[in-house]
């Protein structure tokens, strides 16, 4: 891993230069990107970052009753003017004690200290380490920031795999959509920097790997575990929707475990920013696409945020069942979805069964919001703490209480 020939084996034989004048001139003339991006973020952990010197200016001297010329012969001092002139001589001394400090200083000091430029990142700043994940046009790699010792996930995205598959306008969306949001249950972008070639994400790691996975060895979740992840998810999107961002490719896929099992939102590929809610884009995937987005006539009906709501309410199933509530053929799974027809297997809860039913309506006006979500019998049952406890002994109280009433 320190030396160049391991380096060059986990980027596949590609030559690892750092960007230079001389590299971007052969860009310029040979290699024209449209998704070629600026480093303009910063990395927090990363970044060196200086502070200007606060600039120290002398106090200015106070004028005091004692250096005014008097005209009066007589002069009769009452007790309160006694004690105003000794707060005025103690003011003057103070002062000018401050002045014969601060003046050296405050002559020497620049008026104006030219800020530092920022931090610029380039692939010799890190330790590349094994990959972790392979996708559509890149693959992502554990590094660590040398010089601060800073762990984090490398994405890398080939240029001419980009404009061949004419994602570049989504990769730069994905982009600036995510390295805006700070959310314990959303997956941290911390910059990004690029060479003639490709592009580099520099990705908060998530120490447990994908949530599908986990699924998938599991089968499925037991229900404390479900609605512990879906009232993350809850939080998340709540988030989200506060900074009008839909997300609209909710599924196990695209959700990360962190290294104290917190689950986190990652590939902002089909997210969007629509301050006004509204948009008419079909896009995700289909086992989790709400009946308002391939409904015949969806792209001239827009859609909201709440497209969010009914994947979440098909991620609570698929959590608790193993697979997807309309799962089946492309053709049926549309029909399906279209008419709202699933069934709950019946060693579901009553209360997750109420909560999915109330997730995936058909009316995307009548699902149930995300902050009755985070309340709802389901998740309070399994989330909060005691509950449980509480809920285990109350048979018993009530009788109890019933037995002590009745002797009364």
């Amino acid at each position: 891993m320190a030396d160049v020939d391991n380096l060059e084996s986990h980027f596949e034989r590609i030559t690892v230069n750092d960007e230079n004048e001389e590299q971007y001139q052969t860009a310029k003339q040979g290699h024209k990107s449209k998704g070629s991006l600026s480093a303009a973020i910063s990395i927090s952990g990363l970044a060196s970052s200086t502070n200007a010197n606060r600039m120290k200016l002398p106090l200015q001297k106070l004028q005091s009753a004692n250096s005014l010329k008097s005209t009066t012969i007589t002069k009769v001092t009452l007790p309160s003017q006694a004690a105003q002139q000794n707060r005025d001589q103690n003011a003057r001394t103070s002062d000018e004690a401050i002045l014969a400090v601060s003046r050296p200083s405050a002559i020497n000091a620049p008026l104006y200290q030219q800020p530092s430029e920022p931090k610029k990142f380039h692939l010799g700043m890190f330790e590349i380490g094994k990959p972790l994940g392979k996708g559509k046009f890149g693959r992502v790699y554990l590094a660590k920031e040398r010089s601060s010792g800073f762990i984090c996930a490398l994405k890398v995205l080939h240029k001419s795999e980009l404009q061949q598959g004419k994602v570049e306008k989504q990769v730069r969306r994905e982009i600036e959509i995510q390295s805006n949001l700070a959310h314990p249950n959303i997956l941290r972008l911390y910059g990004h920097f690029h060479d003639a070639k490709r592009v580099f994400l520099i990705l908060e790691f998530a120490g447990k790997g994908e949530l599908y996975k986990h699924l998938r060895k599991e089968q499925r979740f037991p229900e404390w575990k479900a609605a512990t992840y879906i009232a993350q998810m809850a939080a998340a999107l709540k988030y989200l929707h506060k900074k009008h961002v839909m997300h609209r490719d909710i599924k196990p896929e695209n959700i990360l475990v962190g290294i104290h099992g917190e689950i986190k939102i990652s590939d902002f590929g089909w997210s969007v920013h629509a301050p006004n809610n509204r948009r008419n884009t079909m896009c995700g995937t289909l086992d989790y696409l709400p009946p308002e987005m391939i409904k015949p006539g969806s792209q001239e009906n827009f859609y909201s945020e709440k497209v969010d709501l009914w994947s979440l309410g098909v991620l609570t199933y698929e959590f608790l069942v193993g697979e997807a509530p309309f799962e089946d053929t492309p053709v049926q799974t549309q029909r399906r979805i279209a008419r709202g027809e699933m069934t709950i297997p019946g060693f579901i809860s009553p209360e997750a069964r109420d909560l999915i039913k109330r997730l995936l309506v058909l009316d995307p006006e009548k699902r149930i919001p995300l902050e009755e979500v985070e309340k709802h019998p389901w998740i309070i049952k399994h989330c909060v703490k005691g509950e449980r406890a509480t809920q285990r002994s109350s048979g018993s109280s009530k009788v109890r209480s019933s037995d002590e009433r009745s002797e009364r």
